[in-house]
């Protein structure tokens, strides 16, 4: 786990986040849990731990500060939509306490493992719901997903949880923009913003959008 630590702070670092001792061995214990359950709940497809390491965590790391710079530091309901092993989700809860995070996804091992996360790692302010996200209804400030379905399908289906001066934030591969050309005439692209993983030679960016007024 030394390595790991390692790994994660200097991708921390290079991202210019700030985190606790407690907060990092917050997120190598969440580290040992997806590994320990992606054993028998197929979790995510990726097993090699290191790859997990940079394609997960330092990955859901690069939505810290562009998260921050939204809510500005204050407390928000975030919304994660299929998250799967919790990811951003579970980094978000982990590393900006003041988030009351929730994780959405309609297999029940995966909204039971985020709830175990929860336990485990004292995270009073992260849950698992098992549902699909046409069900809720919020209200969310900022709703996310990464890797979760093209942009039309991801803003239509979590529209009646979000709340009415909230934005919808896309961790996305490179730029989509045939999925953005795609988006119902009443939702504004108004930031898409390049993200760089430390570790990772790889295209990312953030699409955010708004109810358009």
């Amino acid at each position: 786990m030394s390595d790991a630590l390692t790994v994660l702070k200097s991708g921390a670092a290079a991202l210019g986040l700030v985190l606790t001792e407690a907060q990092f061995e917050q997120l190598l214990g969440y580290f040992a849990l997806i590994q320990k359950w992606n054993k028998v709940y197929n979790l995510t497809s990726v097993r090699d731990p290191q790859e997990m390491l940079t394609h997960h965590l330092l990955d859901s790391l690069t939505a810290i500060a562009p998260l921050e710079r939204h809510t500005r530091g204050q407390p928000a309901r975030v919304l994660d939509v299929g998250s799967g092993g919790g990811v951003p989700g579970v980094v978000l809860a982990i590393c900006r306490p003041e988030l009351e995070v929730s994780c959405v996804d309609t297999v029940g091992k995966k909204a039971a493992f985020i709830r175990q996360v929860a336990v485990s790692l004292k995270l009073p302010n992260l849950h698992g719901i098992h549902a699909r996200v046409e069900t809720l209804t919020g209200p969310f400030d900022v709703i996310c997903c990464r890797a979760f379905a093209a942009l039309p399908d991801f803003v239509r289906g979590s529209r009646n949880a979000l709340a009415g001066p909230g934005v919808w934030m896309a961790m996305k591969g490179k730029r989509p923009q045939a999925e953005i050309d795609g988006l119902p005439a009443d939702v504004q692209v108004f930031h898409v913003e390049p993200l760089s993983v430390p570790g990772l030679e790889v295209e990312r960016c953030m699409v955010w959008m708004k109810p358009a007024v």
